[in-house]
């Protein structure tokens, strides 16, 4: 109990949540602190090269076998199935309708790649390694909760775009692009890629993050303030305790396929984080009718901070609880 408060202390007072926290409380105070659109996807893409890039490495070290596929399957069933619970927890406990439900549900079981960073940074901070190529299983996580969510308002009845321009917005999104076609870049070139652009991608990193996640308290503020009235108790409750689930799911098959302790914990976060990029995007198309205003600012507005403050800290003591310091 100790180490997990030592870790949550660390956490919360470290630089990337405090700077989240300040764009939070600017934004809800009406500050007109904003970065540029155009500045704020320019760091987006940097933090999606830059850990698409060391994962791509950390393949090239390891080598593709058994343990990347299965960690693959592992990553792609949990996305594909974390939105079918999530739906009927939503339908359950939530007055929203199924199509709200369902593009929520889609953005629980995706997963978010700051956030993923954020653990990262947490886990080195605890001395802890971690699998270089979950930064695939991060990327295979994108999609299958989005047809999963789309099967889900279908099924309903509820009109869904599946048009040649969603697959295109699903496969094609900047994000997806960059972090994959990294990846790929940093596993051909290996450490001698990794030496030529380390002043790049190494030492400004922790910096450009600091930037982004102020921009994602100001609109993680935003959205708080303004959806006020669409979010009730139920609904918000739903926001804090469902990523708890999903790293209680994610635990066994983290286990099942010997990740290590690092790993562990990455897939947790992984699962228990929810997607406010890709997500978004494609529900735009796909769930015209679905309110942004709900899935967004649950998503961004609610689980992010929670999981960056208290979830990393807890699953980074769940899984060395259970596989123990190396």
């Amino acid at each position: 109990m100790a180490g997990l408060l030592d870790l949550a202390a660390q956490n919360l007072v470290s630089p990337m949540v405090l700077f989240f926290a300040l764009g939070l409380v600017a934004a809800l105070a009406r500050s007109d602190l904003a970065l540029p659109e155009a500045a704020a996807r320019a760091i987006a893409l940097y933090l999606m090269l830059a850990i698409g890039f060391k994962g791509g490495v950390g393949v090239a070290e390891h080598g593709f076998g058994l343990d990347l596929f299965a960690a693959l399957a592992a990553g792609a069933a949990l996305s594909a199935l974390i939105p079918f619970l999530a739906f009927a927890l939503l339908q359950a406990t939530t007055p929203l309708s199924r199509t709200d439900a369902a593009a929520v549900a889609a953005h629980y079981g995706s997963i978010s790649i700051v956030t993923f960073v954020a653990a990262t940074q947490a886990l080195t901070v605890a001395g802890l390694d971690y699998e270089g190529y979950l930064v695939a299983v991060a990327a295979i996580m994108e999609t299958p909760a989005i047809v999963a969510a789309m099967w889900l308002a279908r099924r309903g009845g509820g009109s869904v775009e599946t048009s040649p321009a969603l697959f295109r917005e699903i496969v094609l999104n900047g994000a997806v692009v960059v972090l994959v076609g990294a990846f790929v870049i940093g596993w051909i070139t290996g450490k001698e890629g990794m030496a030529t652009i380390s002043a790049f991608i190494v030492s400004p990193f922790k910096g450009v993050l600091c930037l982004f996640l102020l921009d994602m308290g100001v609109l993680a503020g935003r959205g708080l303030r303004d959806a006020r009235s669409q979010l009730g108790l139920p609904v918000v409750a739903f926001a804090l305790y469902m990523p708890l689930i999903s790293a209680a799911l994610a635990a066994p098959l983290a286990l099942a396929v010997g990740l290590s302790p690092g790993g562990t914990a990455i897939l947790m976060t992984l699962s228990a984080s929810a997607s406010y990029i890709a997500v978004p995007a494609a529900m735009r198309l796909a769930l015209p009718e679905a309110s942004p205003s709900i899935y967004l600012t649950l998503s961004l507005g609610v689980t992010f901070p929670f999981n960056l403050t208290i979830g990393i800290p807890l699953y980074i003591a769940a899984a060395t609880l259970m596989l123990g310091s190396p």
